[in-house]
């Protein structure tokens, strides 16, 4: 296999066949040893916490795929953390999309001064970040995108429409098990004009709390699981 691409919680190789195999790790973004889902950079490794973020991806491709939703997914050894894919295009050098329940991390530091930490955001706030740590993770809006030639503004509206669905989808399973969904984080590619969910639905990529205690992403896993 050929490594293809080093990220901060996963190695990207290319097969023989034209697929792709993400190799997961338990690097963990987040600050000062601690976990935060919306930080831009490795801060710090829980051990698990790769097979515990591809078990969850597969619980939930499965969970996507019985809802119709097309994604990459194609299967797993979730012994060697890893996970075969369909190859897919990204959009730029990498796009960031974040669907929003409850205002809370990197949103409050941005806008602390007009909504208050643990606010609902009815309905979902989906957000789209370049994926480029030296410059933060900068925001882009859906005309900047189309602006820029990342992606056109029907590709967009699908992404966010598909971002609202699953987002339902993952919160929706999430409650049967006394838990709430604040944040998640997914990543989407193309094929042709066909936008389509890529990478992972990672424990490590989503805030969930269950009462007023955010939940550790291995624990989450056991919980998602094992119910």
């Amino acid at each position: 296999m050929k490594k293809i691409y080093e990220g901060k919680t996963k190695d990207v190789f290319s097969l023989d066949n034209g697929n792709v195999l993400l190799k997961f790790k338990d690097d963990c973004t987040g600050k000062d040893g601690v976990f935060d889902p919306g930080e831009n950079t490795v801060g710090l490794q829980i051990e698990g916490i790769g097979k515990a973020n591809l078990k969850t991806s597969v619980y939930y491709f499965d969970l996507l795929k019985k809802a119709g939703i097309k994604t990459h997914y194609v299967s797993a050894n979730v012994d060697d953390a890893t996970m075969e894919v369909l190859p897919g295009k990204v959009f730029g050098h990498g796009l960031e999309v974040i669907c929003r329940l409850v205002a809370t991390g990197s949103f409050i530091r941005r806008y602390g001064e007009y909504i208050e930490d643990g606010t609902v955001l009815e309905g979902g706030y989906v957000e789209c970040t370049f994926k480029n740590d030296e410059k933060g993770d900068p925001l882009v809006t859906a005309e900047g995108l189309a602006a820029l030639g990342v992606m056109s503004e029907d590709m967009f509206k699908s992404m966010k429409e598909q971002t609202l669905k699953i987002t339902k989808i993952v919160a929706d399973d999430l409650k049967t098990i006394g838990l709430d969904l604040w944040d998640i984080k997914f990543e989407f590619g193309y094929n042709g004009d066909e936008v389509i969910l890529i990478d992972e639905i990672a424990s490590g990529n989503m805030r969930v709390y269950k009462g007023d205690e955010i939940v550790n992403p291995v624990d989450l896993t056991e919980m998602i699981l094992n119910r």
